[in-house]
């Protein structure tokens, strides 16, 4: 008999971040600040690399391509989260689980190659300029960003895949605010002999191999930027680099902690703890960091600025 036939489970209680109805309306009122902020900062970006010609680069389409990924990021999980504090009442059915897992992990694995992407491109820019124009065309842009997308997605099916065909029975209160892989495998009821290690191994795949990209890049960057004789110049491609450089910390480190870290156990609150900084905090952070220093976005809000008749 197939084990879809021995799956019992119709439905998951997602316990959430409080059982505190006052923590319940506070943290639903941080998280739709935060949604909103995340939505109308990562938007503008996007507005504003379309807008202004002067920022038509490479680094600003990937930029646009993460930017959007953030959105629907965010879009998949923090609504849900919020109507749950709202209704103080976490009950997800078992389809709904199982999709919300595979777009945010979808979402999530190709935000690792993007992010790997990215730090190709300024290597490239900063370590060889008289190509980059050239190794890094339209047409290339596009490759990276498609491969992205696509491996990102591929992996995610690997993932889920493995997970639907082992059955789910017994408890079916998941401690956690959304429905993640390590925390919804917890609750199947037979072997995971043969579904972790291919899961481990895709795990370790999205975040090793671009992991590896981008540790090979700022490495380069660091021996070019130290090669540099202007001080100006050596300054500002490292301070180009250093926001990309601490998005990718943050987001690689609770990631690596929560796929490839020992797993804890099912009423520990670490996995949902660690959860917040990849799923809640980079996305708000990722506008903030990209355009707090930049004198290319603040020169494209001044020329977009009076055009929406918003100047004194």
């Amino acid at each position: 008999m197939g084990a879809e036939n021995h799956t019992s489970v119709m439905q998951f209680i997602l316990v959430g971040l409080s059982n505190s109805w006052k923590t319940q309306m506070v943290l639903f009122v941080v998280i739709l600040t935060i949604y909103v902020r995340t939505v109308v900062g990562n938007l503008t970006i996007i507005l504003l690399v379309r807008a202004d010609s002067r920022l038509h680069t490479p680094m600003y389409f990937f930029l646009t391509h993460l930017s959007g990924l953030e959105i629907c990021y965010v879009t998949t999980t923090l609504p849900q989260m919020m109507s749950h504090l709202l209704a103080g009442n976490g009950t997800i059915s078992f389809t709904q689980c199982m999709v919300q897992m595979y777009i945010a992990l979808a979402l999530g694995c190709t935000e690792c190659v993007l992010l790997g992407a990215m730090a190709y491109d300024r290597c490239l820019a900063i370590c060889n300029p008289l190509v980059y124009a050239i190794a890094m065309g339209r047409g290339r842009q596009w490759q990276l960003a498609s491969f992205s997308w696509a491996g990102g997605f591929l992996i995610a099916t690997i993932n889920v895949t493995c997970t639907l065909s082992l059955p789910f029975c017994g408890s079916n209160h998941i401690n956690h605010f959304l429905c993640e892989l390590p925390v919804v495998l917890k609750h199947t009821c037979a072997s995971t002999y043969f579904a972790e290690p291919i899961i481990f191994v895709a795990s370790t795949l999205i975040l090793v191999g671009p992991l590896s990209v981008i540790l090979t890049s700022y490495g380069l960057i660091l021996h070019s930027v130290l090669q540099i004789r202007s001080t100006a110049r050596g300054r500002k491609a490292f301070s180009t680099c250093a926001s990309h450089l601490a998005v990718v910390t943050l987001f690689y480190g609770a990631g690596i902690f929560t796929y490839m870290g020992p797993q804890s156990s099912t009423n520990s609150d670490r996995d949902k703890h660690t959860a917040v900084f990849y799923i809640v905090v980079t996305p708000l952070l990722n506008p903030i960091i990209y355009t707090l220093r930049n004198k290319d976005v603040h020169g494209a809000v001044a020329k977009l600025w009076p055009r929406l008749g918003l100047e004194r």
